[in-house]
């Protein structure tokens, strides 16, 4: 391992196109904008409240602008700057979308379904750089950052999918890259999200996945926002975890506990703990043991994930009695477990796993 800093990426890449996606233009730019194009300033209220709100799908859908001004609209602005690629729906009715951006990448985004809850799960960089070797997401390793339009494109795309009786009700932030390696460009995309006039969800409904990263963790305790924390941890001493997460040679867990409990302690939000559970590697009951031990004491959740198959890795499902029997473990030590329901596995639901099949075609 190097010793860069697992913090730093390449940065999100100019636009290849002199037209901007409409999406991603703040309020005060768009004012701007029609301050020079002669329009008067609340026409931005309006544009705003067809992206967030009506749920357009084109800016000739803008029907209450003047016809002259979706004309300069439309040789500006794109209202999206990638491309829907490819489209899945499961028999669950996940609905996965891989969406190709402006200079060719390809990201994945995902809308799940369940009684009375509608969550979009968002990537944050094309490929990631953390190494974990049981996820598809960074086989190919990390290629850049994405800008805050096109991290807020995967959300507004998948809001159109929703049914008219359905909204959208969770945000998590646990697709493709390592969501605190490009902060800077989520807080902005999430801002759009809280707004009032964006898509008023929550903070408190909003969950950031990350493979712990503890000054990461410190900097998004200090936003101030209740954002819920979820530190993909997957084994419960450093020598396994080096293994299966090669950056936390570089960290250690007990830096990354740290952190976390200091996120807890600033926030009040308990900690989630992701845990893969890998046939023969992690799931053991003396894992399970230690991982309890690690956790005891602290306000925390584990989230237990049968790992999801990929052809092209070697690991697989422990399966259910190896998996109720890991849990148990936890449970009758005082931690905190629940076994996440698996969804869309119908249609390459591992993360980064759509998009690496469509790159090898």
């Amino acid at each position: 391992m190097t010793s860069t800093d697992p913090l730093d990426a390449p940065p999100a890449q100019p636009a290849l196109t002199d037209r901007a996606p409409l999406c991603g233009i703040s309020t005060q730019e768009m004012g701007n904008w029609l301050s020079r194009h002669d329009h008067p300033a609340y026409r931005a209220a309006q544009i705003r409240k067809w992206i967030f709100g009506r749920q357009a799908e084109s800016i000739n859908e803008m029907t209450d602008l003047p016809a002259s001004l979706r004309e300069q609209l439309g040789n500006d602005f794109d209202l999206f700057s990638g491309q829907l690629v490819r489209h899945q729906v499961a028999r669950d009715r996940t609905e996965k979308l891989l969406v190709e951006l402006v200079d060719g990448r390809q990201i994945e985004c995902v809308l799940m379904r369940e009684t009375s809850r509608w969550t979009v799960c968002i990537s944050t960089q094309v490929g990631c750089a953390m190494g974990c070797v049981f996820c598809a997401s960074g086989l190919l390793g990390l290629d850049r950052n994405l800008s805050r339009a096109e991290i807020l494109e995967q959300v507004l795309r998948l809001t159109r999918r929703l049914e008219p009786d359905e909204r959208l009700t969770n945000l998590v932030v646990m697709g493709i890259g390592e969501p605190l390696a490009n902060l800077p460009a989520l807080l902005g995309a999430l801002e759009d999200i809280h707004a009032e006039n964006g898509l008023g969800i929550s903070p408190r409904r909003v969950t950031i996945s990350t493979v712990g990263l503890p000054r990461g963790i410190r900097q998004l305790a200090d936003v101030g926002r209740p954002y819920n924390l979820a530190v993909s941890l997957h084994a419960p001493n450093d020598e396994l975890r080096n293994r299966l997460v090669p950056v936390n040679d570089q960290i250690g867990i007990h830096a990354i506990l740290e952190a976390a409990d200091e996120y807890f302690q600033r926030t009040g939000r308990r900690v989630t703990y992701e845990y893969v559970l890998l046939a023969e590697t992690n799931d053991q009951p003396r894992h399970a043991r230690q991982l309890a031990a690690l956790l005891s004491g602290r306000n925390a959740h584990v989230n237990l994930i049968p790992m999801n198959n990929v052809d092209v890795l070697p690991w697989s499902d422990p399966g259910d009695p190896q998996t109720q029997r890991f849990s148990t473990i936890l449970q009758k030590a005082g931690v905190a477990a629940t076994v996440r329901k698996r969804k869309g596995a119908d249609i390459d639901a591992a993360c980064g796993q759509l998009r690496l099949e469509n790159l090898k075609n």
